[in-house]
């Protein structure tokens, strides 16, 4: 296997992704944003410089989609912005093959079948324009590169939807959840075993959305994860619980070009049903 570097080895992909390689007994240089600022270029091109990678898994990112409208704007931009480009262009300096993740939110939600990778992107928050800009950056500068949108990710290992279910099933009887936008989860695993498939495959290069199989309202993937807690699950609409930015309405995004390298994503529920088991 060629020589990897994967950049936000702590965060909830960069640690299934590594779990994921120990298994297969994959070698590779992995950084957390305390042993690499990536928004700090000199920084990067120093650990580029050293470890010479032939592919980066670019897992680092700014993901608080709420504070990245305000508090937190600068650092969402400078993240997934620069940060991206500085990557980017450590990466195509040295020869190598770029993953970058994407997200859901360079839609704005108002398509009601499936977007396919070539629809237009309107991002609505500031977390989808930066993830946007970023995408653009990688398209710019390298030459081999895989971006990966994704969607409603979770995983065992960071803060995610099905964690707050959990969590917020053991103090209340009732929780009510928005019904109204609708979407694909994602199982961290199957992102991860994605990644590992394109690079190893030498699949096409280019713009690739992945998520598990099938969709759901927020509501209904409430529902599954809860089914066997002694709680109720009410719908509710997007007006009856008000976020700070911009969640897109319907972001199914159309897995056709990932299927068609062969690789077959597992349904949401199969998923979820496997990650619950992990945290049992």
């Amino acid at each position: 296997m060629s020589k990897i570097m994967i950049t936000g080895a702590n965060g909830q992909l960069g640690t299934e992704l590594r779990h994921l390689l120990d298994e297969k007994g994959i070698a590779y240089d992995a950084f957390d944003s305390h042993e690499m600022d990536i928004t700090d270029k000199a920084t990067v091109d120093a650990h580029f410089n050293t470890e010479q990678p032939e592919i980066v898994f670019h897992c680092a990112a700014f993901t608080a989609v709420d504070p990245a409208e305000d508090e937190k704007k600068d650092l969402n931009w400078a993240v997934n912005e620069t940060g991206t480009k500085n990557v980017a262009e450590a990466a195509q300096q040295a020869g190598a093959t770029l993953v970058y993740i994407s997200t859901d939110y360079v839609f704005d939600g108002t398509n009601e079948d499936e977007y396919q990778v070539d629809a237009p992107t309107t991002p609505k928050n500031e977390y989808g324009k930066a993830k946007l800009a970023g995408e653009q950056l990688v398209e710019q500068i390298m030459d081999k590169y895989y971006i990966i949108r994704t969607s409603w990710v979770f995983g065992q290992y960071g803060k995610n939807f099905v964690y707050t279910m959990l969590r917020l099933a053991k103090d209340h009887d009732r929780l009510t959840v928005v019904a109204d936008q609708v979407g694909r989860p994602t199982w961290t695993r199957t992102l991860a075993e994605f990644m590992l498939y394109a690079v190893q495959h030498q699949i096409p290069f280019g713009l690739y959305q992945l998520s598990n199989d099938g969709s759901c309202s927020w509501y209904e993937f409430a529902s599954e994860i809860l089914k066997d807690q002694p709680v109720e699950v009410a719908p509710i609409t997007s007006a009856e619980y008000p976020q700070k930015a911009y969640r897109p309405r319907h972001s199914i995004m159309s897995l056709d070009k990932v299927k068609a390298t062969g690789f077959t994503p597992i349904s949401w529920q199969e998923a979820l049903q496997e990650f619950l088991k992990q945290v049992d």
